[in-house]
């Protein structure tokens, strides 16, 4: 890779300097990371920022509202803000206007705009360059917080620093809530594709130093743009960015007082096996083969053959929460009730569209109890079954992602050693053995010091002490139609965590499953909603969320989701409930969230 650097502003390296009083203490550099896998709040005085101070020995903090600030310096932050290891390679200050982010003109405000990269290196082991590439956006009108926007997929390209707040069709963005955001590559070149795994250290990077990097190096370039650190910080993400939220909320608590964690694939190299797991499930029952001879996963089920799952679906668990509206609100309990071999009709001839046969019903079943050796013993968690599995994001992440994203991450960058002498892609995803291979994921050797599991995962995932010690909070939300992490993995984890806390750890983490989404959005769902506003009242105004309005996105919506069934109102609106509380319908508009209550599941 020789590709042409941008010129960098030369600087003056100088320690970190200190932050504001009332946040973390002085960082110190250290040197040790699935694209798709990709409010401003009123002001308060310094007293209520630094609110906890006085708090009875052994209890929790509260934790005061950020103050708004003004930007102070930009086009001298190369010196101000110089740190080691780290290059600006650009700072600019950009006029309120809109900037273009994949296909989409998104608004922003007036702001300062630096670009860098940290820890250049080359490889030994692969002879690639290496770097931390990162973006942030400074707003002139600053709401006194700082936001990492954990990116998704495999990273490897600095997505724009806008700060997704999550969802389906945001309708508005961090930085024009007067954030402060950096993104990242965490590590490596887009480039590269998943043999940047073959590196040792870009693995590291990927799974949690990046982050642990960055975050030091962001709040210190905020106390030198606005003359004080942040007062309040937040990790925002989802798919492999809630991995990465995930992530830092158990290795670095002390850096933030908000995650906020979306279909995290917080088991993602069992989560990339199990697809190689459904692969070969699809691969015994494809109808048609490829050009290049290979089972074409997609005939293995039909759009028709999933929208009748679907509808099967619906008709024995849609009135469980007391109204047949389309969603399943109550997915635990529809588990109990749901049984594909008897309530889908099984073949006795040709398929149709109106059946499965019976080879159908054993592959699909064997995917939704979860990948498993040929010991039975389970590799992954199961998937509930749910009204979204019809979706086109469904069928993206089942039929198309194995051999095109899955095979390659599994090959490069989970396994130890790196399996890159064997062929990729379809080949790879029907030859790897759960058996001998899918422990790959849990090994470590020579120079690879550190497992996959390791590296990627949070460790001791519901240990959350010392978040929860110092006052943070954590909201964590998940489709439960997503096809690549189980939203059943993620309630698992949540039921870990509130044992690990006497039975309960709703006074600083709660979860919210999202009926009928898919992968982060889409799916028949309301998939519209403002995780980060309630996050920022909870961590802030101590405003415990008790339910999070989400809106549906049918026709005339800023950004349609085309999955919206026609016999809803364009602009339906439900409650999300914390788990493990459900919405049921109480009397009223069905179209409205008012008509429906957070309780108790169905027994």
């Amino acid at each position: 890779m020789n590709h042409p650097q941008p010129r960098p502003l030369r600087v003056a390296l100088h320690p970190l300097k200190g932050a504001h009083p009332c946040g973390p203490a002085k960082p110190v550099p250290r040197v040790l990371p699935h694209g798709r896998w990709v409010l401003a709040l009123g002001g308060a005085a310094l007293l209520a920022a630094c609110a906890g101070t006085g708090q009875p020995s052994g209890s929790p903090p509260k934790l005061g509202a950020a103050r708004p600030g003004a930007l102070l310096s930009c086009g001298d932050l190369a010196s101000k803000a110089a740190v080691p290891g780290t290059v600006y390679t650009q700072i600019s200050s950009v006029a309120a206007g809109s900037v273009t982010v994949g296909n989409a003109s998104v608004p922003v405000p007036a702001h300062c705009l630096v670009q860098g990269q940290m820890n250049e290196r080359t490889s030994p082991v692969d002879g690639n360059r290496y770097a931390i590439g990162f973006e942030m956006r400074l707003p002139l009108a600053w709401n006194g917080r700082f936001f990492y926007q954990a990116n998704g997929g495999l990273d490897g390209v600095v997505i724009p620093a806008m700060g997704g707040i999550g969802g389906g069709g945001p309708t508005t963005t961090a930085l024009q809530m007067g954030f402060a955001v950096i993104s990242s590559d965490a590590g490596h070149a887009g480039s590269l594709g998943p043999r940047f795994g073959i590196d040792p250290q870009a693995r590291l990077d990927y799974g949690y130093n990046a982050v642990a990097q960055l975050t030091p190096m962001a709040k210190n370039l905020i106390t030198q743009a606005y003359g004080r650190g942040p007062d309040r910080s937040y990790i925002v993400g989802c798919s492999n960015g809630g991995r990465h939220a995930m992530v830092a909320a158990a290795r670095t608590p002390d850096q933030y007082d908000g995650v906020l964690a979306g279909d995290p694939g917080y088991n993602l190299p069992r989560a990339a096996v199990a697809q190689l797991y459904g692969a070969q499930q699809y691969a015994k029952v494809a109808s048609t083969t490829t050009a290049a001879g290979q089972p074409d996963l997609q005939s293995a089920f039909t759009p028709a053959e999933m929208k009748l799952v679907a509808d099967r679906v619906l008709a024995r668990c849609d009135a469980l929460d007391g109204l047949a509206d389309g969603i399943v609100s109550d997915v635990k309990a529809c588990q109990t009730r749901f049984h594909l071999d008897t309530d889908v009709p099984t073949c006795t001839g040709a398929r149709d569209g109106q059946c499965l046969t019976s080879q159908q019903k054993t592959a699909l079943g064997n995917v939704f109890a979860g990948a498993r050796n040929s010991a039975g013993k389970p590799i992954y968690n199961s998937f509930p079954f749910d009204s979204g599995v019809n979706g086109s994001n469904w069928r993206e992440w089942k039929f198309v992602s194995p051999p095109t994203r899955d095979a390659g991450a599994v090959q490069f960058i989970f396994t130890t050693l790196p399996l890159s002498d064997r062929p990729g892609g379809l080949p790879f995803a029907l030859g790897f053995d759960m058996d001998k291979d899918a422990p790959l994921i849990d090994a470590t050797s020579g120079i690879y010091r550190e497992s996959a599991m390791s590296f990627m995962s949070p460790p001791d995932a519901s240990n959350l002490s010392r978040l929860r010690d110092r006052g943070a909070k954590m909201i964590v939300y998940h489709g439960t139609s997503d096809p690549v992490f189980s939203s059943d993995d993620t309630a698992d984890w949540y039921a870990r965590l509130q044992t690990a806390n006497g039975g309960d750890a709703s006074s600083f983490a709660r979860y919210f499953p999202v009926p009928g989404m898919n992968h982060c959005s889409g799916g028949p769902a309301t998939d519209r909603f403002d995780m980060l506003t309630a996050l920022v009242n909870w961590v802030e105004q101590g405003q415990a969320p008790e339910r999070v309005i989400a809106a549906a996105r049918g026709p005339g919506a800023l950004q349609v989701n085309t999955e919206v069934p026609a016999n809803w109102s364009p602009q339906r609106t439900r409650p999300l409930c914390p788990y493990p509380q459900v919405a049921v319908y109480s009397g009223g508009d069905a179209e409205s969230a008012a008509s429906f209550a957070c309780r108790a599941r169905t027994p």
